[in-house]
Formats: C-alpha cells, structure tokens, sequence
C-alpha cells in the first residue's frame, strides 16, 4: 500500500482583482489538509501571473497556463502536480482542460464545462480515452443535504418519479452593470465569453443538474423562453424551461438574473407517485420529505445523525447546528475528485461519491444548445442530444 501524501493542486485563473471562484476554491482545496497549492497561472498577464502566486502563496507561479502544464509534465512523478483546477471564464475551459488531458493531468472545471458542445463532447472522448478523473464544479451537489436528497430517491422514498421542479433566480443583473465595467458582469453578457445563454449557462445548468443529480434523469426534449429583460444586453437574463425526461415525467427548469432581492435562492423539488422531497439554499442544513398522511420528514445536516448512509458520512464534518455551506460543498467535490486520485495511486481509501463528472458537463450543454434553438423557434419542440 502506498503511503498517503498531500496531493499537489495547480490552479488556471482566479488570482486577478474581481475574480469570484479562485478564492473559495483554494480554501476548498486547503480545507481538510490533504492537498496543497502548488502550481498557479493565475492571471492572464503573465507578470500578473507570477505576481499573484507569489502573493498567494503557489509553490510554484507560471506566466500562463500552457507553460504550467508543459513545465509540470516534465517533472518527475514526486513533484508535478496531481490535477488542475480551472476557474477561467467559460471560453477558455475546453483548452486549458484539453491541454492538461493530454499532458496526463486530470481536471477539476467551473462549469459551464465550455462554449459549445463540440468542445465538451471532446473532453468526454479524451477523458475516455486517458482514464483521468474529471469533475466538473457544480458546487452544490457537494452540499450533504443534495447528496441526501438523491440517496432518498434512490432508495425509492418518493416512488416513481413524476415530476421535478428545479430553480435558480438572482437578482445581480437586473440592471446594466456590465455597463460599470464590472468583471463579473462583463464577461458573463459576452456571447464571445460566456457562451450562446447567459442565465441558462451560467445558472440554469446548475437547476438542470438537480434534475440529472437528485432525480438521475435526463431531459430528452425541451420548450424553452429565453428573455433578454435589460435594453442592450447580448445574452438571456432570464430563461424558463418546460421539458420531457427519459422516464416519461415532466420538469419545469427556471433561472434568472433579473429577479430582485433573490439571493442565490436556488433549489429543487423530485414529486413522485408516492412522495415528495424538497430542498432550498436559504435553509440548505435541512432536507424535507412529504409521504401521504404522514407527518413531514425533516432532516437536518449533522455528522452524528445516522440516516447518512456511509457513502455520505466521510464528507460531514460538523455536529449538528454547525453550518457548512458553500466552502464545504467545494471541498467536497475536491474531496470526491482527490480520493479518485488516490486510489490511483494504491492508497486504501473510502469510495468517491458520484459528483458530477464530464458526462455531466456535456450534458449540460447539450441542454443549453436545446434550449437556446427552442427558444429561436418560438418556444418548439426540440431534441436534447444524448450524451453518454
């Protein structure tokens, strides 16, 4: 048996001024002690770049990304690093992603996975044919609570799945603040940057993946209204999707940008024949699961509670009462993306959860390319792609 190490971690993007994702990422990476930084391309000019690693503590900066991989290949199996974590807005994952398959090092994407599906569907062929791990970071399937969700539908609590209703509103964009000149903003209204949707890419592919995570269905056909609310702006702002699932049951998929007040309000409803579950991120330590006739069923986040199967129980790390939330949830996906690692390396460790994986970015996209022609045609009819 090989003896545990720390897993080294590169990092592509997320060190410049107004980046989101890079910090809560490196406390991810940092949180359980089993990994370190050790490679960054962190900006996209390349003194910045050095700059910012040295500022946050990299063992080793890189002016940009193609150098870090080049040069991490080529040292010996001890010191390169184990995978990258790519925080970059969406038009440039598909080749930070692709370089590092084929230079050997498995990856951990932001999602939306990339631009088009073309792009993803070809990660998912190099991902086949390397045998590298490949997580893509919908944070919110690490929280234990979404993960307890899906254990419950598996287990058939709500029977057959009829229906599922998935949401997602923020209310940041509702006015023109990419007009600021605000980071955040500008790229994610930018169809070069962001993709052929806005909300949908951006958020929407997080309510889909309720649907694909929790229910473990997959949309087949979609009608979807894609709404530009904000004089001017290329992308969708707001995006509202009705579609037909693989085992015949129906959802409903809701994203926006525009809805003021809403604070990242997302969450998911499974309906089945014999029940209900029911889950929100403004009260993300508790799970709800309604039965005909029977008291409500409330579960709380907690890592004494024993309803957590032991697929769950290595990803909680706090009593009950104590909160842990979207940190957590990004460690976590590290986490599931790590032990894959490490059974690589012939360590002797817990399984990884299933969190969400190539597969799974391509098919978020294949949804968002479905939506967007649907909407183009006044709402029709139109095949999902199939992505397996």
């Amino acid at each position: 048996m090989a003896d545990p190490r720390k897993l080294r971690v590169g990092m592509a993007g997320g060190g410049g001024p107004g980046n989101f994702f890079g910090g809560p990422h490196r406390r991810a990476i940092l949180m359980d002690n089993t990994a370190e930084l050790a490679a960054g391309a962190l900006r996209s000019d390349p003194q910045g770049s050095l700059a910012a690693a040295k500022e946050l503590f990299f063992t080793r900066g890189y002016p940009d990304y193609q150098t870090m991989i080049r040069e991490e290949s080529r040292l010996p199996a001890g010191e390169r690093i184990d995978y990258v974590t790519i925080v970059t807005p969406n038009d440039s994952h598909y080749a930070i992603a692709k370089a590092a398959l084929e230079a050997g090092i498995s990856v951990l994407c932001e999602k939306p996975l990339t631009l088009t599906l073309d792009e993803s569907l070809d990660l998912v062929r190099l991902v086949k044919q390397t045998g590298l791990p490949f997580t893509v970071a919908y944070s919110y399937t690490g929280l234990p609570m979404v993960m307890l969700a899906r254990e419950l539908v598996r287990a058939g609590e709500v029977g057959q799945v009829r229906k599922v209703e998935a949401w997602y509103p923020q209310g940041w964009l509702a006015s023109p603040l990419e007009e600021s000149g605000q980071q955040q903003a500008s790229w994610r209204v930018d169809p070069a940057r962001s993709g052929a949707s806005g909300s949908g890419g951006d958020i929407g592919t997080h309510a889909y993946e309720f649907v694909r995570f929790v229910a473990e269905h997959t949309a087949t056909q979609v009608q979807a209204r894609l709404h530009t609310f904000v004089p001017g702006r290329r992308l969708d702002d707001d995006f509202s999707v009705f579609a037909r699932l693989d085992n015949g049951a129906i959802a409903t998929i809701t994203a926006s940008q525009i809805t003021v007040g809403a604070q990242n309000d997302n969450g998911f409803r499974v309906i089945g024949d014999a029940g209900r579950v029911e889950w929100s991120m403004l009260d993300h330590m508790s799970l709800r699961l309604y039965r005909p006739g029977e008291p409500v069923a409330a579960y709380r986040l907690g890592a004494e509670y024993g309803y957590f199967p032991e697929s769950i129980q290595p990803y909680l790390r706090l009593p009950s009462g104590h909160p842990e939330g979207f940190h957590e949830a990004l460690a976590n996906l590290h986490k599931s993306h790590q032990l894959q690692l490490r059974r690589a390396l012939g360590e002797q460790v817990a399984d990884a959860y299933p969190h969400p994986g190539v597969i799974d970015g391509a098919a978020g996209m294949a949804f968002v390319e479905a939506c967007v022609a649907s909407s183009q045609h006044d709402g029709a009819w139109t095949d999902v792609r199939q992505v397996g």
